[in-house]
């Protein structure tokens, strides 16, 4: 086992190495990561459906520098198609004067496993077989996540962690943090999310099954990207990530501003399709433009983490699940989610405080929907402050 030491600080334990290439990373011109690379977990990692995974690695990235008492780390989970690269997707969180401080914070955001940003899923050699996973990569829950992150954090010495935060699959990461960990959290942010209800279960199930059902996914064996699924699928994710009312002040009934038109025939007289509205345009283009940047097998993992998340599985109750926790909590709804409705949010903020936990409870006000989070930083972070 080694231990790699980088400019002041441990940076991994197992095979951590510092001139690992960067591999399906986000651009990001402003702030760069004090430190890129992988985390090996030496031997199995157990998982919760009761499979393993033979010596998985964690992609991760950190920003800032760790102190002498290693007690200023802040932990970021990221959405399901983010990466490690936090100062790309969630810039504001580093703004002077703003959340987080690099003079003093040290921020750690770990890839997920399933991922295809680093570490290990369903496009990586499995070691003990030497194939691809494919379609043998095993159910990979919240948990597992964390207590390998939590392998993590102990390579690099951290016993505490100041602030956990995420929004969306990343916040599931942060409660969960405070559940297992509770001696280690001092505060989470816990940003638009609880259980999936069953719209949000039936929004994922159809993902699922538009990649499956695309003749090039193969069982999940597939030699090359099955694109027309996992565009499909990337276009109803956009559904529960935005609202009617974003939709109907940006695109409304609108022909598509390249030209076309809705209300022609086509050429040889048809009308079964023909020019699309704006919206559909707009669909069409978040689908295409996600096909470079992910893997098919990589998404039906993450939405089948995604799914399978319940803080309270495995507990006799609510209050023996939340009332392990010991750090400070704030939840954030937003007002126009309809994949984690606001309603959703706040009734888990009370029944975490119902507890015993201190937790509590604000709203972002925005037609922006789930993704304001993203889209709407500087209000988030006001809200946080």
């Amino acid at each position: 086992m080694s231990v790699v030491v980088i400019e002041g600080g441990v940076a991994g334990e197992g095979k951590a190495d510092p001139s690992t290439p960067l591999r399906f990373a986000q651009d990001d011109k402003s702030i760069v990561p004090t430190y890129e690379g992988d985390f090996v977990l030496d031997g199995h990692l157990l998982l919760e459906c009761g499979r393993t995974l033979a010596d998985p690695t964690l992609h991760y990235a950190v920003y800032g520098r760790l102190n002498a008492a290693r007690d200023n780390a802040v932990l970021v989970g990221h959405a399901l198609s983010g990466s490690a690269l936090v100062a790309g997707w969630w810039p504001e969180l580093f703004v002077e004067g703003g959340l987080i401080d690099l003079k003093t914070d040290c921020v750690i955001c770990v890839n997920l496993l399933g991922s295809c940003y680093g570490s290990t899923g369903p496009g990586s050699v499995d070691p003990e077989t030497g194939e691809v996973y494919g379609a043998t990569f095993p159910l990979i829950s919240i948990r597992d996540n964390v207590r390998a992150q939590a392998r993590l954090l102990d390579s690099l010495g951290i016993a505490t962690i100041p602030l956990a935060i995420g929004g969306s699959i990343g916040a599931m990461q942060a409660l969960e943090w405070a559940i297992l960990f509770p001696e280690r959290v001092k505060r989470a942010a816990i940003i638009a999310v609880a259980p999936l209800n069953a719209m949000g279960l039936a929004l994922n199930h159809l993902q699922r099954r538009a990649i499956q059902g695309d003749p090039h996914w193969m069982e999940g064996n597939y030699l090359r990207q099955p694109r027309a699924g996992l565009a499909l699928a990337r276009q109803i994710a956009m559904l529960s990530y935005k609202s009617p009312q974003l939709f109907t002040e940006r695109f409304g009934r609108n022909p598509n501003r390249n030209g076309e038109d809705p209300w022609a025939l086509e050429v040889d007289g048809g009308g079964l399709s023909g020019g699309r509205f704006d919206v559909a345009g707009f669909l069409d283009y978040q689908g295409e433009r996600f096909l470079d940047r992910f893997d098919a097998n990589a998404y039906l993992a993450i939405l089948r983490t995604m799914d399978t998340w319940d803080p309270v599985r495995g507990y006799r109750s609510a209050a023996e699940a939340f009332g392990r926790i010991q750090a400070q909590l704030t939840f954030i709804g937003i007002s126009s989610d309809g994949l984690f409705p606001p309603q959703e949010v706040r009734a888990l903020a009370e029944e975490v405080k119902a507890a015993g936990v201190r937790a509590e409870y604000r709203e972002m006000v925005t037609d922006h929907g789930h993704d304001a989070f993203l889209a709407e930083q500087t209000e988030l972070i006001r809200l946080l402050q």
